[in-house]
C-alpha cells in the first residue's frame, strides 16, 4: 500500500533530526547515526538499481515507464540520489524550466556544471508580466538537477526608449506645410472681378 506523499517527506526530515540529535553522544555518536544513514541509503540504492536491470532486460522498461518514473516525486528523488535517473541533466533542466516558465532561455550547462539561463525580455516596451522569480527559477533547477554547481542567470538589455503620442504631434505640428493664412492658389489681384470677365476692348479708331 503507497503511503501519501507528506509521510515520506516527513520522514526525511525526521531522519535530519535524528542526525542533528546524535550530537548530543559527541562526534562519535554523529558518526554512527551518518554511517547508519548512508549504510540503508546505500542498501536502497542497490536495491532499485537491480529492479531498474530486471525491468530492462524483460523489455519493460518502456518510454512510457520511464516517464511514470520520473515524473514522481518520490521516485524521481531517490533515482537522482543514486544517480539512477533515467533523463540527463539538461532534460531534466528543461523541463522544471517549462514548468515554471515557458519563457527562459537554457544558454547551456558547462563542463563544471554551472546551468547558464537567460530571463525573458519585456515586449512591446511595456514591463513583462508577472512570473518567477528568479529565486524560484533557481529552485526548481537545483531540485531535479542536484549535480549542478552553479546557476547563473542572465538578465535581459534594457528596451530603448518609447516615443510618447504626444512628442509625435508636436513633430507634426513644427513639419514645414502650406500656410493657412496664404493657402495656395491665384492671388486675389490676379482673379478676375466684377464686370471685367468677358470684358473685350474696343478697338481704337481710325
Amino acid at each position: 500500500m503507497s503511503r501519501p506523499d507528506g509521510d515520506w517527506r516527513a520522514a526525511g526530515e525526521r531522519i535530519e533530526a535524528l542526525i542533528a540529535a546524535g550530537t548530543t553522544g559527541g562526534a562519535a555518536g554523529r558518526d554512527r547515526a551518518e554511517e547508519l544513514v548512508r549504510l540503508v541509503a546505500d542498501l536502497y540504492g542497490a536495491g532499485l538499481e537491480r529492479l531498474l536491470e530486471l525491468l530492462y532486460a524483460r523489455g519493460a522498461l518502456r518510454d512510457d515507464v520511464l516517464d511514470a518514473l520520473a515524473g514522481d516525486d518520490l521516485v524521481a528523488s531517490l533515482l537522482l540520489v543514486h544517480g539512477l535517473h533515467p533523463y540527463d541533466v539538461r532534460t531534466r533542466v528543461e523541463q522544471a524550466l517549462a514548468t515554471v516558465s515557458g519563457d527562459v532561455e537554457l544558454l547551456g550547462i558547462t563542463g563544471e556544471g554551472v546551468v547558464r539561463l537567460r530571463m525573458p525580455a519585456a515586449h512591446g516596451g511595456c514591463a513583462a508580466t508577472a512570473g518567477p522569480s528568479r529565486r524560484e527559477i533557481e529552485e526548481a533547477v537545483e531540485a531535479v538537477a542536484p549535480e549542478i554547481t552553479a546557476t547563473e542567470v542572465e538578465e535581459p538589455a534594457a528596451a530603448g526608449p518609447v516615443i510618447p503620442v504626444s512628442a509625435l504631434f508636436a513633430r507634426l505640428a513644427d513639419a514645414p506645410g502650406p500656410s493657412r493664412a496664404n493657402p495656395p492658389g491665384p492671388s486675389r489681384a490676379d482673379a478676375p472681378g466684377p464686370g471685367r470677365a468677358g470684358r473685350r476692348t474696343a478697338p481704337a479708331a481710325t
